[in-house]
């Protein structure tokens, strides 16, 4: 496997690539994957950042329960009530 990228198997992509692609297109494409790499990298870092920043044993939040208040007033189903054409019955 690692022998195709020796000098000769390099040549033979370049060309291909040249071929596909055009020399008219080539710089702006190397350009453009150049940026996209600088814009990565530039990303990987303030994550690490943000990782080294963040305290290694933030303390848990607190769960919510479901668990009613006792002596609270009961809460109101959240069904829809059934749907009409728009007229209403008198």
């Amino acid at each position: 496997m690692l022998e195709f990228f020796e000098k000769p198997g390099v040549v033979i992509v370049l060309l291909v690539v040249l071929i596909v692609f055009g020399a008219k297109r080539l710089p702006d494409s190397a350009r453009s994957l150049g940026r996209s790499m600088r814009i990565f990298k530039s990303e990987v870092k303030g994550l690490k950042q943000d990782d080294e920043a963040t305290p290694a044993a933030a303390p848990p939040l607190p769960v919510a329960t479901a668990d009613p208040v006792p002596g609270a007033a009961p809460v109101p189903d959240p069904t829809p009530v059934a749907a009409h054409n728009g007229h209403q019955r008198v």
